[in-house]
């Protein structure tokens, strides 16, 4: 029975299974040799009809090209190869909403000139924010060729695109992801056997840096800023419903929820008709959606209401988040483009001091000074604005109502990962960890809302910021306690179905999620998990070993 069981998990999930038997016991040497078969299987190139292929659409795929750029030959033959259609864009982008994706003719593919990785599952593009941990796995794994090959491709969106995209198809030309491309800079550069030489490193980083300040630019522009607080927010640059929520009942469950939970709603809630008028319809573009132009729209309609025009502004914005979904950031996450996150701010106050990095390597010094002087304003801010001395933790500050979220969350440890909290700071932080930990790892948060960005379940990128931050500062031992707990439920998960997951449960320290509220799947691959699965096991070597003291690290959690 559990040979069978393997074989129906091997062949659902590209036979990504190393073995044909399961490990009764977790075994670390098991979950490697899955991490070695799964690289190969995640990675995808414009050759081959798995990466062009639309699995949503087969019959009707469609790869774009940049305006001007010329067909290259690989593609056009693999292309016919595999009944998929090339297109180029209509015109050049130069920044993020510059062409709305809703006047294309077909939703498509954007091109990418060289292999990457992709997550796992139904995820068969290039993701924003996933990159990066994949990029450090990569390069703990010696895959040099193929890490570089990934920042090239977020250069090349940056380029091409007008950003790093949430993933490179076309519906998401509206939108980025956490900003990590510095930081997947850095993991190239920092690995001696990337370059063949000096002179090659600093050819390669003169081309990227104006590209890392272009994506830069992108959280700083007006519709990304939070208000007067000198911070920035997640923004998407479209209205209305997500073109790939099409097909999708998403929108008429977010309805469902706030119809049952009428004291929870923060007013996403609009009284109107299901099949508006004319005059009807017109005043729908302002307070909800446009029904005429959007089919998602239209079908957004339960029990006589709609979902208000602000609430799809803040959907949108969750999704550049990557935190789709969660209840921090209002219900259903409707509310996070109102939000100076602590998460995104640290994130960008480590890409300022990253371009500062760059632009002294480079002998670019009053760029050097100018990336300075933008860190320390940012650090400034975050600590008028995020900090918390009198509880010891950052806390999401909502600009739009003026005060702080009073729910705590695991991105308030991303300021140590960033270098952004000073010593004594960290130290009061790493008190709370208690808040989140639990036998499998950190989870994101203290409330079980249903969904999946929310208690009880944990990432792995999440849970690699922490355990880096601490182990920046200092606290080695909660690091690797940190790290021991996240791989081991990794290793017991796979030793249980032979598959690594997107997410696990932190409380019962294993694969087994239920989601209530938003997306309900638990995908295999899982490229990000496998990148830090490595990276903590790099983290747990170097610092003695999970059964080094792992009790009384425990015991010092909370002091």
């Amino acid at each position: 029975m559990k040979i069978r069981s393997l074989l129906v998990s091997c062949v659902f999930v590209a036979l990504l299974c190393p073995a044909i038997a399961i490990a009764a016991t977790p075994d670390p040497a098991r979950t490697r040799s899955y991490i070695d078969h799964a690289w190969a299987t995640l990675t995808r190139s414009a050759d081959e009809c798995r990466a062009l292929v639309d699995p949503k659409v087969p019959s009707h795929s469609v790869v774009y090209l940049p305006a001007g750029v010329a067909i290259p030959a690989s593609l056009e033959k693999s292309a016919t190869r595999c009944g998929v259609q090339v297109r180029h864009l209509p015109t050049p982008i130069h920044q993020l909403g510059d062409l709305d994706p809703t006047t294309l003719p077909a939703q498509g593919l954007l091109y990418l000139p060289h292999p990457y990785v992709v997550p796992g599952g139904m995820f068969n593009e290039m993701y924003g924010w996933d990159s990066y941990f994949i990029v450090l796995g990569l390069v703990a794994d010696h895959r040099e060729q193929l890490a570089l090959d990934m920042v090239n491709n977020a250069l090349y969106e940056v380029e091409y695109y007008g950003g790093v995209l949430n993933a490179n198809r076309t519906y998401y030309l509206t939108r980025s992801q956490p900003p990590f491309l510095s930081a997947m800079m850095a993991a190239v550069m920092d690995d001696p056997a990337m370059f063949p030489d000096a002179k090659a490193k600093r050819a390669w980083l003169a081309r990227a840096y104006p590209l890392a300040v272009r994506n830069y630019e992108i959280w700083i522009r007006k519709q990304h800023l939070a208000g007067d607080t000198g911070l920035s927010r997640y923004y998407d640059y479209g209205d209305g419903p997500v073109i790939e929520a099409q097909n999708s009942t998403y929108y008429v469950g977010v309805i469902r929820w706030l119809l049952a939970h009428r004291a929870r709603d923060p007013g996403y809630l609009v009284k109107a008709p299901q099949h508006p008028d004319a005059t009807e319809a017109a005043q729908l573009k302002t307070t909800s959606c446009n029904v005429i132009a959007s089919q998602v729209c239209a079908g957004d309609w339960l029990d006589g209401y709609r979902l208000s025009a602000d609430y799809y502004k803040g959907d949108r914005a969750m999704r550049e988040s990557g935190f789709d979904t969660d209840f921090h950031f209002g219900p259903w996450g409707g509310s996070t483009h109102h939000y100076a996150g602590v998460g995104l701010n640290s994130l960008l106050y480590r890409y300022e001091r990253d371009l500062h990095g760059f632009a002294a390597e480079l002998g670019e010094t009053a760029d050097a000074k100018r990336w300075a002087r933008a860190a320390e304003a940012r650090r400034k801010a975050i600590d008028q604005w995020l900090w918390h001395a009198d509880q010891g933790r950052y806390m999401d500050y909502d600009f739009v109502a003026g005060k702080p979220s009073t729910d705590p969350y695991l991105t308030m440890f991303y300021p140590l990962w960033a270098g952004a909290a000073s010593p004594q700071q960290a130290k009061a932080l790493r008190r709370q960890l208690k808040l989140f930990e639990h036998r499998g790892g950190l989870a994101m948060s203290t409330r079980d809302t249903g969904a999946q960005w929310d208690a009880p379940f944990g990432w792995a990128p999440t849970n690699w910021l922490a355990a880096k931050g601490l182990d920046g500062y200092g606290f080695h031992a909660d690091a690797r306690r940190i790290s021991c707990e996240f791989t081991d439920t990794v290793d017991r998960s796979l030793a249980k179905d032979g598959t690594i997951r997107e997410k696990y449960n932190m409380v019962l320290g294993n694969a087994e999620v239920k989601i209530t509220a938003g997306y309900k799947q638990n995908v295999i691959g899982f490229g990000w998990t496998n990148g830090v699965y490595l990276n903590m096991q790099k983290l747990i070597a170097a610092d003695g070993g999970c059964g080094t003291n792992r009790a009384a690290a425990a015991a010092g959690a909370g002091n």
